[in-house]
């Protein structure tokens, strides 16, 4: 699980057991809500520092003033099946948007390969409130979802890769992506059931590794996910 000295580089929140606030410099108005007037809510979810100096953290409007254990507690009740991995050969900076965009769509945990430690900054504090797993190389991810009975599907865009839009990915799939640059391991393209690839129709080689994990999450969603009838706001 991550360590207390990864924290976002960010203002922190007055109050409240999270230093997760975030700064819109040019945004007129402000980032969350203040104190809660009283009489204060009841209930055990509720964090009582924030409901005294108020909460400016990254969640939705529905986790205002809740603890962090709740806001976590309550995500397990409806995450899903999917997991994502992320390999952290080259101490990737993309990694951080990848993780939030986990979080975005609820996925079940994300999976660091290689290096422990990871730049953090881009999930604007999103991880901790996932689920996290570290693997120390390529082999250990393999076997771990080998005795889950979890398949691997490499998101690279190399020789053989089926498309995307025209696949079925499992339900509960591991999706992988490699470097910026290098891409999925060879270790681990050899071992994924499937191979996908994201069409692309322009003049570029490659899509940011962000992107695309992006984009093969939401692939999944599109095929597995219960989706809102109406609007979303």
């Amino acid at each position: 699980m991550p360590d207390g000295s990864d924290v976002l580089d960010a203002p922190s929140a007055v109050g409240g057991t999270d230093a997760e606030a975030i700064s819109h410099p040019a945004a007129s108005r402000e980032v969350g809500v203040g104190p809660h007037p009283q009489p204060w809510p009841e209930g055990a979810r509720f964090d009582p520092d924030l409901l005294e100096h108020g909460d400016r953290r990254n969640v939705e409007d529905r986790f205002r003033y809740w603890r962090r254990e709740a806001i976590i507690a309550e995500l397990d009740t409806h995450r899903h099946e999917l997991h994502v991995a992320i390999e952290n050969l080259e101490h990737d900076a993309n990694i951080g948007s990848v993780v939030r965009t986990a979080n975005a769509f609820a996925v079940g945990a994300f999976h660091i390969v290689g290096r422990r430690r990871w730049n953090r900054r881009g999930a604007m504090v999103t991880d901790r409130y996932q689920h996290e797993f570290h693997h120390p190389d390529a082999q250990h991810l393999i076997d771990w979802a080998r005795s889950e009975g979890r398949p691997l599907v490499a998101i690279d865009l190399v020789e053989g890769a089926l498309p995307i839009e025209r696949t079925s990915l499992p339900r509960n799939a591991v999706l992988v992506v490699g470097q910026e640059g290098p891409g999925v391991s060879a270790e681990i393209l050899e071992a994924a059931q499937l191979v996908v690839g994201i069409s692309q129709f322009g003049s570029t080689r490659s899509i940011n590794v962000a992107a695309a994990a992006a984009i093969a999450m939401h692939s999944w969603v599109l095929q597995h996910a219960e989706l809102p009838a109406g609007p979303l706001r």
